[in-house]
């Protein structure tokens, strides 16, 4: 629970009653990344949100929607503090519009929370978490599916052991609005909401939109949504949306390319699939060769790629099997 003591973020500050816009620059070693924040210091008290957008390139919906957000809210109206950053990842969003950065080739959404001696992904990765992800009381990433992505909305967040973080977390996943809610089963890995869970954040991960679309309807709903977790919080007096009847899932299998060639998909986002069901073929452009993919794992597919180009290891599906009832357990 934050005071009426100013925000402070690197050079940036808001005293209390005040909403600061700017950019901070990153050294990333090899080069320097200007991020843009905004900071909403509100008259009263209240706990201190992260919002962060622009983790991966062509995921133009959250960055919409955080942006929208940052225009939006006033300090009046707030209790604590808002921490907005709409491109969290500027090499990749404003260079490559790719999962992975063009400067390195490093998906920053894997080394979370980074190292500030590694490369420059890992360094951003390092600036952000101790910048802004240390000190927030909660935290929301908002991603979408990318230039080459179909996707199904769905919330995630990762469970910890944990039964009041884990009952918090899952408040604001239900205070979204979307239906879906994928869980894991624990917070291994290098996702920005895995390593925030790690240090006992209560942490979200949102996706919704596809295909890079820039769609206002998407983005406007995506707002609603933010403005139902902030009231959930408490950190606006906005009452709560009332929670979905949601559906948890756990990740069952994600599908990738063992062949270089041509993607012809034989599926659609969301749909129920069994063990060994033809999901598509990978075709030789040179000799034909075609190389059948089929899913490793029953349940329903939540993103594929429809790019049209692939290589070995490149994801093409992701298959979320319904949760059992005792996740946690």
């Amino acid at each position: 629970m934050t005071t009426n003591t100013p925000l402070l973020v690197g050079t940036l500050s808001a005293e209390p009653g005040s909403k600061t816009r700017g950019t901070l620059p990153v050294d990333l070693g090899t080069l320097t990344a200007d991020v843009p924040l905004t900071l909403v210091n509100g008259t009263h008290p209240g706990p201190r949100v992260l919002i962060t957008a622009g983790v991966h390139g062509g995921e133009f919906s959250g960055i919409d929607a955080a942006t929208r957000l940052a225009a939006l809210l006033e300090p009046g109206e707030v209790h604590g503090q808002v921490v907005i950053c709409p491109v969290a990842n500027p090499p990749a969003v404003y260079e490559g519009r790719l999962g992975v950065s063009p400067v390195d080739g490093v998906n920053i959404n894997r080394v979370f929370p980074g190292d500030p001696e590694g490369g420059p992904t890992e360094r951003l990765a390092a600036w952000l978490f101790a910048n802004l992800v240390d000190g927030a009381d909660a935290y929301v990433d908002l991603h979408s599916g990318g230039i080459d992505e179909v996707l199904k909305n769905f919330v995630g967040y990762r469970l910890t052991g944990d039964p009041e973080l884990d009952a918090k977390t899952a408040d604001m996943a239900g205070a979204l609005g979307i239906e879906d809610v994928i869980l894991g089963l624990n917070t291994d890995g290098g996702n920005s909401h895995a390593a925030a869970a790690r240090q006992g954040v209560p942490a979200i991960l949102v996706e919704t939109g596809q295909l890079g679309e820039r769609d206002a309807d998407t983005a406007s709903r995506l707002v609603d949504g933010l403005y139902g977790v902030l009231g959930r919080l408490g950190v606006l007096e906005t009452k709560p949306q009332d929670d979905p009847a949601v559906r948890a899932w756990v990740w069952a299998a994600g599908v990738v390319s063992e062949a270089t060639g041509l993607w012809y998909p034989e599926f659609g986002v969301g749909d129920d699939v069994t063990e060994g069901r033809l999901l598509g073929r990978v075709i030789d452009p040179a000799d034909g060769t075609e190389h059948k993919v089929h899913a490793p794992a029953a349940g329903r597919i939540f993103y594929g790629m429809r790019g049209l180009t692939v290589a070995p290891g490149a994801e093409l599906a992701a298959i979320a099997a319904p949760a059992p009832r005792d996740p946690g357990r």
